[in-house]
């Protein structure tokens, strides 16, 4: 559902002090029960900042809300938008990021990275305050995630540590990119790829994947 702002209401998003300004009226403009649900909202910007649209994606429960992410970037791609910013309530008004907030902030980065649309921010807000995912620093480590990466995606980025190791000699750099290495193996271990298989792409043996993955 497409939010109308309102007269005055700002157009061109600065900081999150904007955007939560914005939602926070928007949010109270909703009847006493539908405040009391959980909503996910979608800002859609151009590369200047100014808000392209403001979309209802989905309207939830008192404690959770569905989010599927063909919706959140649906009208994105629709209306040409460059970055997006995610926001959605918690009635309760606790505002610390819940293991589903971010989870879905994970899938959404990898979404927008193949669409080349930016996920800028994640803010959970309330009538009274907001807690912004950029801010506090959880953006950063979800950008690094590797839950939701392909798994061909994670074997190109080892064989290229394994072309940078092959070009460089200088033992700190080696221990660097090996470090790098393990954290992608492990990654494809999570997606349920066996060592022997790792150790084929890597085009060594079984053993030596296994002394990368104890490598303190």
């Amino acid at each position: 559902m497409d939010i109308k702002l309102a007269k005055n209401d700002k157009r061109y998003i600065e900081g999150t002090d904007d955007v939560y300004n914005i939602m926070k009226n928007v949010l109270l403009r909703d009847n006493k029960i539908d405040q009391e649900k959980e909503h996910f909202w979608i800002v859609g910007m151009n590369l200047a900042g100014y808000i392209l649209y403001i979309e209802l994606i989905a309207l939830g429960s008192y404690k959770s809300v569905d989010v599927e992410p063909m919706n959140v970037f649906r009208v994105a791609v629709m209306k040409n938008a460059s970055r997006v910013i995610a926001v959605h309530n918690h009635p309760s008004g606790r505002l610390s990021p819940s293991v589903t907030d971010k989870d879905i902030t994970d899938r959404l980065i990898q979404v927008g990275r193949i669409l080349n649309i930016e996920f800028v921010d994640h803010l959970i807000i309330s009538p009274l305050s907001y807690t912004s995912f950029r801010s506090i620093g959880l953006m950063d480590e979800l950008e690094k995630s590797l839950k939701y990466v392909p798994t061909y995606q994670v074997v190109e980025q080892i064989r290229k540590e394994e072309q940078r190791i092959a070009r460089d000699k200088t033992k700190t750099v080696k221990d660097k990119a090996n470090a790098e290495k393990k954290v992608l193996i492990n990654a494809l271990l999570e997606k349920q790829v066996s060592i022997e298989n790792i150790a084929e792409i890597l085009e060594v043996t079984p053993k030596q994947v296994s002394k990368i993955i104890n490598m303190q």
